[in-house]
């Protein structure tokens, strides 16, 4: 994202269901970012000290005591048989005012592990859309890979893998303990699970889709 992106652009974190933990570099992460609730995920808002400005789902996993416990902040009720999730909905929004770049708390994890599949899914596509996409439990990230070349920064000795949804070609990892060059990734394969950051790692992809995961508080590979 260019540097008039970011100013004309606004960024968005959306508050989902999945487990969270109030991490320091997530709070950097949330800092000066319009925050959306997605149903039951308003139970983070009190936990990283945010407002959100809209609350939007089902309301099915919204206990009536998170409920009282912001009475300014108007719900905006969907039926429980919609086609999408109360995420996608949250997200939608967003986009809807402009969002460029969007951090979904509690996007992994938690008791649905195909709700939070769908979530990696989807920011993949919105990453293909041109969308700067976080997804986060504080403890673990994850990141869109696409072909081109992007840098994450991890702390050193930090784990990460990278997920690929098809065929990787062309994939190089920089600035890791087990790097890559224009390695040919089969579909399935398990050559990319377990490395170990140096520091900030830099990322190149010829062809293919993938996922990074990333574990900036596990040091157990260092």
């Amino acid at each position: 994202m260019n540097e008039r992106d970011v100013m004309t652009h606004p960024a968005f974190a959306i508050l989902m269901g999945g487990e969270l933990k109030p991490t320091e570099r997530l709070r950097r992460h949330i800092r000066d970012m319009r925050v959306i609730a997605a149903d039951g995920g308003m139970r983070h808002a009190k936990t990283l000290d945010v407002t959100p400005e809209r609350w939007m789902g089902d309301f099915d996993s919204t206990p009536q005591d998170l409920i009282d416990q912001w009475p300014g902040i108007e719900r905006e009720p969907y039926p429980p048989a919609k086609n999408e999730t109360d995420g996608e909905i949250a997200v939608g929004a967003a986009l809807d005012q402009g969002a460029k770049r969007l951090l979904l708390a509690g996007a992994l994890g938690g008791e649905r592990s195909d709700h939070a599949f769908m979530h990696l899914l989807h920011a993949v596509k919105l990453a293909e859309d041109g969308i700067d996409m976080l997804l986060t439990s504080g403890e673990e990230e994850a990141y869109p890979l696409l072909p081109g070349t992007r840098m994450i920064d991890l702390p050193k000795g930090s784990l990460f893998s990278i997920l690929g949804l098809d065929t990787l070609k062309g994939l190089t990892i920089a600035n890791a303990r087990y790097p890559l060059d224009d390695f040919h990734l089969p579909f399935g394969s398990s050559r990319t699970i377990s490395n170990i950051a140096e520091g900030a790692v830099r990322f190149s992809l010829s062809s293919g889709r993938a996922i990074i995961l990333a574990r900036p508080y596990d040091l157990s590979g260092a």
